[in-house]
């Protein structure tokens, strides 16, 4: 009797050509992922009036939504549409392009440069987290990923001279609030009981300074971001209009239009520019996104996270 050989399961050296639907979603993608940005540059240019010297101010509102209930108290009546609301939306709609620009026609062998990125930041949120939180919270990466950068380039929008939203406290106090409700959640599932015991130890008579405590998370995750994010772009503007003012007191006997041109503002500003909007940016939303993983970890047991 003749023995037969086991079949051998024989695999593709490569994966298939890229098909013109791949390429058409891919271009597709990249448009519809720069459109926002142009779209944010041309607000800016059409709706923000030319100021005349160095300005500081907060973000402009672009219009008003008078809502159709005049009972209701003066602080709520109105809904003022602004310009770091406007801006964040306008990132959301970049990252969302972005990451289906990434990972247009995954493949298994032959990998794009694309397909490599994408790996690359996933595995490294991955580790990332894991490494802060622990093996437990797996289901963590992808809200971390997404904190990490909603605030990194809502911070970079800066350079393209666009309202950077994480100047606004309005939009860092929201994103501080949704970590407070996620820390209570994971805090609540272990028993009302237990999450009302935690104010009363280690001694009761510290129960108001534990709800104290307990509700100074936001406001400190908030204004920590909001001041920094803040605080740089306030100081890069004073000294902006410091090298003008030195570039007139040094070079201001020059003959003609020599004597007009701000040559102090000519690569300093760049390289004030490199630290408050992309290294400053950067380690704020790192920072953010540290503070967030270790709230939430303190809260939430490694079994009920998983």
């Amino acid at each position: 009797m003749r023995k037969t050989e086991p079949t051998k399961t024989e695999y593709p050296a490569s994966d298939p050509p890229i098909s013109r639907r791949d390429r058409f979603l891919t271009r597709l993608w990249f448009i519809l992922m720069l459109l926002p940005l142009f779209a944010g540059m041309m607000l800016e240019l059409f709706l923000n009036p030319p100021s005349e010297g160095i300005t500081v101010t907060g973000a402009q509102v672009y219009f008003t939504v008078s809502l159709p209930f005049p009972d209701l108290p003066a602080p709520i009546r109105d809904l003022p549409v602004t310009e770091s609301q406007v801006n964040s939306a306008l990132v959301l709609l970049f990252l969302l392009f972005f990451c289906l620009f990434l990972t247009q026609g995954m493949r298994t062998r032959g990998k794009s440069a694309r397909q490599v990125l994408a790996e690359f930041i996933v595995e490294k949120v991955e580790g990332f987290v894991s490494g802060t939180m622990g093996d437990g919270y797996g289901g963590f990466p992808p809200f971390v990923c997404a904190i990490l950068m909603l605030s990194a380039f809502s911070s970079l929008l800066s350079l393209l001279g666009l309202y950077a939203p994480t100047s606004d406290i309005n939009v860092v106090g929201g994103w501080a609030i949704l970590v407070f409700i996620m820390i209570t959640h994971y805090k609540l599932k272990a028993g009302f009981g237990s999450y009302v015991k935690g104010f009363l130890e280690p001694i009761p008579v510290l129960a108001p300074f534990n709800v104290l405590s307990e509700f100074s998370t936001p406001i400190s995750m908030a204004f920590r971001h909001y001041g920094n994010v803040m605080s740089g772009g306030v100081i890069a503007t004073l000294v902006y209009a410091g090298l003008a003012a030195l570039s007139t007191a040094v070079f201001g006997w020059l003959p003609g239009f020599l004597g007009d041109i701000p040559f102090f503002q000519i690569g300093i500003p760049a390289v004030l520019s490199v630290y408050f909007d992309l290294f400053s940016g950067c380690l704020q939303a790192f920072i953010f996104a540290m503070l967030t993983m270790l709230y939430i970890s303190l809260a939430a047991p490694e079994k009920e996270s998983a």
